[in-house]
Protein backbone atom coordinates (compact mmCIF):
# COMPACT_ATOMS: atom_id res chain seq x y z
CA UNK A 1 0.00 0.00 0.00
CA UNK A 2 3.03 2.41 0.79
CA UNK A 3 4.13 2.06 -2.69
CA UNK A 4 0.99 2.99 -4.03
CA UNK A 5 0.92 6.17 -2.44
CA UNK A 6 4.47 6.84 -3.37
CA UNK A 7 3.73 6.16 -6.80
CA UNK A 8 0.38 8.35 -6.76
CA UNK A 9 2.30 10.96 -5.27
CA UNK A 10 5.14 11.10 -7.67
CA UNK A 11 2.20 11.11 -10.89
CA UNK A 12 0.61 13.78 -8.99
CA UNK A 13 3.99 15.96 -8.90
CA UNK A 14 5.07 14.94 -11.88
CA UNK A 15 1.41 16.36 -13.49
CA UNK A 16 1.76 19.39 -12.10
CA UNK A 17 5.44 19.87 -12.97
CA UNK A 18 4.70 19.57 -16.59
CA UNK A 19 2.01 22.00 -16.32
CA UNK A 20 4.37 24.61 -16.08
CA UNK A 21 5.83 23.45 -19.52
CA UNK A 22 5.22 25.62 -22.05
CA UNK A 23 4.13 25.32 -26.16
CA UNK A 24 4.06 27.07 -28.91
CA UNK A 25 0.93 28.20 -29.90
CA UNK A 26 -0.35 28.77 -33.46
CA UNK A 27 -1.43 32.47 -33.51
CA UNK A 28 -0.74 35.45 -36.12
CA UNK A 29 -2.00 38.56 -36.18
CA UNK A 30 -3.72 38.41 -39.49
CA UNK A 31 -4.63 36.55 -42.48
CA UNK A 32 -2.44 36.92 -45.19
CA UNK A 33 -2.91 38.11 -48.82
CA UNK A 34 -2.01 34.68 -50.14
CA UNK A 35 -4.62 32.84 -48.06
CA UNK A 36 -7.12 30.45 -49.46
CA UNK A 37 -9.97 32.33 -49.09
CA UNK A 38 -8.74 36.20 -50.12
CA UNK A 39 -7.43 34.63 -53.82
CA UNK A 40 -10.18 32.18 -55.01
CA UNK A 41 -13.60 32.86 -54.98
CA UNK A 42 -15.05 30.79 -52.18
CA UNK A 43 -19.18 31.34 -51.28
CA UNK A 44 -19.90 31.93 -48.16
CA UNK A 45 -21.37 28.96 -47.07
CA UNK A 46 -18.47 26.88 -47.89
CA UNK A 47 -15.90 29.94 -46.43
CA UNK A 48 -17.80 29.66 -43.54
CA UNK A 49 -17.74 25.49 -43.28
CA UNK A 50 -13.26 25.03 -44.36
CA UNK A 51 -12.96 27.70 -41.50
CA UNK A 52 -15.08 26.02 -38.74
CA UNK A 53 -13.58 22.76 -39.96
CA UNK A 54 -10.47 23.00 -41.50
CA UNK A 55 -8.50 26.38 -40.70
CA UNK A 56 -7.76 25.33 -36.80
CA UNK A 57 -5.40 23.00 -38.15
CA UNK A 58 -4.24 24.25 -41.57
CA UNK A 59 -3.57 27.55 -40.78
CA UNK A 60 -1.72 30.33 -38.97
CA UNK A 61 -4.10 30.97 -36.48
CA UNK A 62 -5.83 28.39 -34.70
CA UNK A 63 -8.60 29.42 -31.72
CA UNK A 64 -7.80 27.08 -28.91
CA UNK A 65 -10.44 25.43 -26.50
CA UNK A 66 -10.09 25.97 -22.86
CA UNK A 67 -8.65 22.65 -22.69
CA UNK A 68 -5.19 23.04 -24.31
CA UNK A 69 -4.26 24.80 -21.09
CA UNK A 70 -3.95 21.19 -19.34
CA UNK A 71 -0.74 18.90 -19.97
CA UNK A 72 -0.05 16.28 -21.90
CA UNK A 73 -3.06 17.40 -23.92
CA UNK A 74 -1.37 20.68 -25.08
CA UNK A 75 0.98 18.62 -26.73
CA UNK A 76 -1.17 16.77 -28.35
CA UNK A 77 -3.24 19.46 -30.04
CA UNK A 78 0.05 21.58 -31.33
CA UNK A 79 1.35 17.88 -32.63
CA UNK A 80 -1.56 17.87 -34.81
CA UNK A 81 -1.75 21.28 -35.93
CA UNK A 82 2.07 21.29 -36.93
CA UNK A 83 1.25 18.45 -38.63
CA UNK A 84 -1.84 19.32 -40.31
CA UNK A 85 -0.11 23.06 -41.51
CA UNK A 86 2.92 20.75 -42.94
CA UNK A 87 0.52 19.04 -45.07
CA UNK A 88 -1.55 21.92 -46.20
CA UNK A 89 -1.19 25.72 -44.63
CA UNK A 90 -4.76 27.26 -46.06
CA UNK A 91 -2.85 30.99 -45.28
CA UNK A 92 0.16 29.94 -47.80
CA UNK A 93 -2.14 29.06 -50.49
CA UNK A 94 -1.07 31.28 -53.33
CA UNK A 95 2.31 30.63 -52.62
CA UNK A 96 2.29 27.19 -54.01
CA UNK A 97 3.19 25.94 -58.07
CA UNK A 98 -0.31 25.55 -59.64
CA UNK A 99 0.22 22.11 -60.64
CA UNK A 100 0.93 21.68 -56.54
CA UNK A 101 -2.35 23.71 -55.70
CA UNK A 102 -4.35 20.80 -58.32
CA UNK A 103 -2.29 18.41 -56.04
CA UNK A 104 -3.58 19.45 -52.73
CA UNK A 105 -7.48 19.66 -54.21
CA UNK A 106 -7.21 16.26 -55.45
CA UNK A 107 -5.96 15.30 -52.05
CA UNK A 108 -8.59 17.41 -50.35
CA UNK A 109 -11.46 15.95 -52.12
CA UNK A 110 -10.17 12.14 -51.38
CA UNK A 111 -10.10 13.11 -47.68
CA UNK A 112 -13.22 14.79 -47.02
CA UNK A 113 -14.78 11.71 -49.21
CA UNK A 114 -13.49 9.15 -47.13
CA UNK A 115 -13.82 10.66 -43.87
CA UNK A 116 -10.28 11.30 -43.32
CA UNK A 117 -10.81 14.60 -42.39
CA UNK A 118 -11.89 16.41 -40.44
CA UNK A 119 -10.63 13.99 -37.78
CA UNK A 120 -12.10 11.84 -35.85
CA UNK A 121 -10.74 12.88 -33.10
CA UNK A 122 -11.67 16.86 -33.89
CA UNK A 123 -15.21 16.26 -34.54
CA UNK A 124 -15.89 14.22 -31.26
CA UNK A 125 -15.71 17.25 -29.67
CA UNK A 126 -16.17 19.77 -31.78
CA UNK A 127 -19.49 19.05 -33.90
CA UNK A 128 -20.24 21.93 -35.64
CA UNK A 129 -16.66 20.95 -37.35
CA UNK A 130 -18.37 17.97 -39.06
CA UNK A 131 -19.68 17.27 -42.81
CA UNK A 132 -23.32 16.46 -42.99
CA UNK A 133 -23.56 14.59 -46.66
CA UNK A 134 -24.77 17.68 -48.42
CA UNK A 135 -21.98 20.02 -46.89
CA UNK A 136 -19.58 17.20 -48.51
CA UNK A 137 -20.81 17.65 -51.85
CA UNK A 138 -20.68 21.24 -51.83
CA UNK A 139 -17.16 21.41 -50.71
CA UNK A 140 -15.85 18.67 -52.73
CA UNK A 141 -18.35 20.32 -56.22
CA UNK A 142 -16.49 23.42 -54.92
CA UNK A 143 -12.89 21.89 -55.14
CA UNK A 144 -13.34 20.15 -58.21
CA UNK A 145 -14.62 23.31 -60.37
CA UNK A 146 -11.43 25.49 -58.70
CA UNK A 147 -8.97 22.92 -59.83
CA UNK A 148 -10.30 22.32 -63.62
CA UNK A 149 -9.70 25.88 -63.74
CA UNK A 150 -5.96 25.84 -62.47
Amino acid sequence: MKIVKIIAIVLLVAFVGIQFMPVERNQSDGVPKIDFMLVNDVPSDIKNKLKVSCYDCHSNNTKYPWYNKVQPVAWFLEGHIKEGKAELNFNEWDSLSSRRKVSKLRSIIKQIESGEMPMDSYTLIHKEAAFSEEEIQQVIKYMENLKDSL
